[in-house]
């Protein structure tokens, strides 16, 4: 016996989530109900391209929709998501998942005591060389990750940390089974008035260590993470989905040096938000997991916060060193 579609909505349809917005009516088993903007102009576009409900108030859905997704600005997410799930809503937000630690456990209660999914938007977990290299169990020992990106006026509301280094903690989050025991991070300013440029060191309790860089003014686009194991490592340019495995293979007879075999796969291009929203779609119907929780978002944002505080701390420290003139003076604390 066939389901009948699950009524959808997308909340704040600007630049990305007018496409959640196109995915919902393109899917057979989804039907998009109405979309959501505080301007008004952009809600009705959306809506017309897609022939259905727009609305300036996100409060105008509650109890008429089964499932959501939040785009809107962080600062907004966690009023928009509560008063979903309070309502028995099913909620994809968008990262990070909101601007505090105590709004995302807020929100993951809810979730929890009302028995729906909460989903958390980091996409590059859909990224197809990242899947295809999860589809075995991993035993990291060391990652080293670089995320760089030209200078956008967009997104500069939020430091890089939380701009662009979250994806890679969430990632590498999900690879070490064990708990984050220590952090070291440090950073700059440099085109605007927060964190443009980060660098962090996680240590995890079973030795594996994470450098983690990212920069938005750089002069090139990199998104690449390497993953070193017992014998073997692996690279993931989420940027081209291109996936390398090495592996040490039997030493040669003459020199007694490893043979190291490397094999290469490139992934055609494919849409990870696509993947996304029918991974979402599928753990609400109960056919499949939710593969970004919201512990899982709330882990994200909590390191992501500690990176940030640590970073402000040595910004802090080098102001005072530099003395009153400094630059750097005035920094948040």
């Amino acid at each position: 016996m066939s389901q009948s579609p699950l009524r959808c909505a997308a909340i704040g349809v600007g630049h990305l989530g007018k496409w959640h917005a196109a995915k919902y009516a393109a899917l057979p088993d989804t039907e998009l109900v109405a979309v959501v903007d505080a301007d008004s102009e952009t809600a009705s576009r959306v809506a017309a391209e897609h022939g259905c409900r727009a609305e300036t108030d996100h409060r105008a859905l509650i109890r008429q929709v089964d499932a959501v997704s939040i785009a809107a600005p962080t600062t907004l997410h966690f009023d928009i998501a509560r008063d979903f799930l309070e309502a028995g809503c099913h909620v994809l937000v968008e990262k990070p998942i909101t601007a505090t630690l105590e709004q995302a456990e807020t929100l993951n209660q809810i979730a929890e005591q009302q028995g729906v999914v909460l989903q958390v938007g980091h996409l590059e977990r859909f990224n197809a060389a990242l899947r295809r290299l999860t589809e075995t169990p991993l035993h990291p020992r060391f990652i080293e990750s670089h995320r760089l990106a030209p200078y956008k006026p967009r997104a500069t509301d939020v430091s890089v940390v939380l701009d662009l280094m979250i994806h890679d903690i969430d990632i590498i989050l999900s690879l070490v089974d064990a708990p984050l025991t220590d952090i070291r991070a440090s950073g700059a300013r440099v085109l605007t008035g927060d964190i443009d440029i980060a660098n962090a060191r996680l240590e995890f309790a079973d030795g594996c260590v994470a450098n983690v860089t990212s920069s938005r003014i750089s002069t090139k686009s990199e998104r690449r993470m390497r993953i070193f194991q017992s014998h073997a490592y692996a690279s993931v340019d989420f940027q081209n989905r291109i996936l390398s495995l090495n592996h040490i293979g039997e030493p040669d007879p003459e020199t007694g040096a490893p043979a190291i075999h490397r094999t290469e796969s490139v992934f055609d291009e494919a849409d990870a938000l696509l993947a996304e929203i029918q991974a979402f779609v599928a753990a609400v119907r109960g056919q499949g997991p939710v593969v970004v929780s919201g512990r899982d978002g709330q882990r994200a944002l909590e390191t992501a916060s500690r990176i940030t505080d640590l970073v402000y701390e040595n910004l802090n420290i080098m102001s005072r060193a530099d003395g009153p003139h400094s630059h750097l003076e005035g920094v948040k604390p």
